[in-house]
């Protein structure tokens, strides 16, 4: 693998660890807000987005690179102030994600495209059964518009230096725990 695949192969892999990150604390919120229908839903994603976290933080330090640190907290792209506002932030999480693996599919080669390509796949299903709808091509859809900038997370949450979450509706506040 030549140096400029490698760097390509490390930075696809910091940005989907970036974002799951943000997906791990985005769960959390979700996970406070959701119904109980939908609980057992959230937190299988949940899990499975630690899971791929701590994947993601192997194969960069297989690589010969520090992996990228959680933040503290993210700001939300919106107020999740109950369980529809919860359902519409897991589905937005998934679809960043999605975005996120279909880069990591075109950086990477061999066993980890496939992980990344496995990983693409499930965040389009979990996108389509919160959301209810679905694209073309999973991934791709996020990469058409305008790339999010330096400071907003890949799975639609910007970094912030409080862990307090304000909830639109009630005015009470939740506190998120700063790592997972």
């Amino acid at each position: 693998m030549s140096e400029e695949a490698r760097q390509a192969e490390v930075t696809a892999l910091q940005a989907a660890l970036a974002a799951e990150h943000a997906a791990v604390y985005g769960y959390g919120v979700v996970g406070g807000r959701i119904g109980e229908r939908r609980r057992t839903e959230a937190r299988t994603a949940y899990d499975a987005h630690r899971a791929r976290r701590d994947a993601l933080v192997h194969a960069v330090r297989d690589l010969g690179a520090a992996p990228v640190a959680a933040s503290a907290a993210y700001e939300l792209p919106f107020p999740v102030g109950d369980g529809a506002a919860a359902v519409r932030l897991a589905a937005r999480l998934e679809e960043r994600l999605a975005g996120v693996y279909s880069d990591l599919v075109r950086a990477a080669t061999g066993t980890r495209r496939a992980d990344a390509a496995g990983a693409l796949r499930e965040a389009a299903v979990r996108a389509v059964r919160w959301s209810g709808e679905s694209v073309a091509f999973p991934g791709l859809a996020e990469r058409s518009g305008a790339r999010t900038d330096e400071r907003t997370g890949a799975a639609g949450t910007t970094p912030s230096a409080t862990a307090s979450i304000t909830s639109g509706t009630s005015g009470t506040s939740a506190t998120a725990p700063a790592r997972h």
